[in-house]
């Protein structure tokens, strides 16, 4: 059993993105980001699927074809794109709906933790990048302006590093000058 190893990646990833919002103003969403985890859902699962280098979640939906703890989480968390869905005003079905700026700044916040914890030691700034683009063809949900502001702020961080990516999103996304 894996208790104490997911226990130890949900807070470091929480601890890491709660760094990452007060860097930028939101401290909120730093304190509460991804409680959702320990509800029974979500952690019993991630003990019991525990990976370590990625997801528990992935090996629960490879193993029923569908996770819980996935459905669970991107139902209650504003950072996910997945959340911000609704069907279209055009009648086409369900589609991405734009983030919020604050959310899409806090989702930022929430890759680049996730590519830490992750990656550990084999960590660069591209790998928050890269992930963006593997995931690419499942996107289908995710509305293109928020997409491509995403997309600006992973390349400047995979291109000029965090100090400037977090400029970027202070100044650019959140509209804050200090």
């Amino acid at each position: 059993m894996h208790f104490w190893d997911h226990l130890k990646v949900v807070h470091r990833h929480r601890a890491l993105v709660r760094k990452y919002c007060f860097r930028l103003g939101l401290y909120w969403q730093g304190l509460t980001h991804d409680l959702s985890k320990f509800s029974p859902v979500e952690f019993w699962a991630g003990v019991k699927y525990f990976q370590g280098d990625r997801s528990p979640n992935d090996q629960q939906r490879k193993l029923f074809g569908y996770s819980a703890a996935w459905l669970h989480h991107k139902g209650r968390n504003r950072h996910h794109f997945e959340y911000w869905t609704d069907y279209q005003q055009d009648g086409s079905g369900i589609g991405g709906v734009r983030m919020p700026n604050k959310y899409i700044a806090e989702m930022f916040c929430d890759r680049l933790a996730a590519s830490k914890v992750y990656q550990g030691d084999n960590y660069n700034d591209s790998h928050p990048y890269q992930f963006f683009q593997r995931g690419k063809n499942r996107r289908l949900l995710l509305h293109p302006e928020t997409a491509a502001l995403l997309e600006t702020i992973l390349v400047k961080l995979r291109d000029e590093g965090e100090d400037a990516a977090f400029d970027f999103v202070r100044r650019e996304v959140l509209g804050k000058t200090q």
